[in-house]
């Protein structure tokens, strides 16, 4: 993919002979998260299965050297590096004999959208570990905010946040939802569906995405919400003509739950 010779360019250097790349390092890291590693001593170990792919493994005192040199500013080049492979593996996405993995939704095929999540997730802490706090759920831990496009899985965009942070913050959403839009090969003339649950359900996010709208690019959204009291009397003032049997993600009839406009 070119992704560890890119990030060679962006990261630390050196010319020791005991030192050890920090781009093989980094992707060596990232690998060992992808199987489950949870702290840098287990990503150390897992490492040790990956010598023929990666050399040997990196001591955990390296990788935490690593991490704690990856400022602000070393970060949003590794994001720059990100969006530039990225392009390339979705260029090679779209040359391959079952080209682009465009969703199909309620039995409609999105071919030339692409459909990007937004969600948060709890992930809980056994320790007083930095940023860990109580979370709106009754747990304790961290309360990261991410997008994925539902076409490839990938992760574009994380915001990590401590336990604390609110469900509904509008600045955090507009971050991740502008990284991760940087992270869309040509976004700018694209087609593109966001989805996301209640916690989008805000004046400022809901007008951050009508206005991406422009001559070249097609932003379409949909939010959940809390249905209130006031909401149920309206639902229940529709005619029973107007609702319908909704539809399953494969296009197929799901009995016992209706949609109305």
């Amino acid at each position: 993919m070119g992704l560890t010779d890119a990030l060679a360019g962006v990261l630390p250097s050196g010319t020791a002979s005991s030192w050890r790349d920090r781009a093989a390092a980094l992707i060596g890291l990232v690998v060992a998260i992808a199987l489950g590693a949870t702290n840098l001593l287990e990503a150390e170990q897992l490492q040790l299965h990956h010598g023929p792919l990666f050399g040997p493994a990196v001591s955990d005192s390296t990788l935490h050297r690593l991490l704690s040199t990856t400022d602000e500013t070393r970060r949003a080049q590794i994001a720059k590096v990100r969006q530039r492979v990225r392009l390339h593996i979705w260029t090679l996405l779209h040359l391959r004999p079952g080209g682009f993995p465009y969703l199909t939704v309620a039995g409609r095929h999105l071919k030339g959208w692409i459909v990007l999540d937004m969600d948060a997730t709890v992930i809980t802490a056994a320790s007083r570990k930095q940023g860990a706090a109580g979370t709106f759920k009754g747990t304790f831990g961290f309360h990261p905010l991410a997008a994925w496009p539902a076409n490839t899985d990938e992760c574009l965009a994380m915001e990590l946040r401590e336990g604390n942070a609110g469900a509904n913050t509008v600045a955090d959403h507009l971050r991740v939802l502008d990284a991760a839009l940087a992270q869309i090969p040509r976004s700018s003339q694209a087609k593109i569906l966001v989805r996301v649950d209640g916690a989008g359900a805000t004046h400022g996010l809901l007008k951050r995405r009508q206005a991406l709208n422009t001559t070249r690019r097609t932003v379409r959204y949909t939010v959940g919400w809390t249905i209130t009291p006031e909401d149920e009397r309206a639902i229940a003032r529709l005619p029973e003509a107007a609702w319908e049997t909704s539809l399953r993600q494969d296009g197929e009839v799901q009995e016992g739950y209706f949609v109305a406009e």
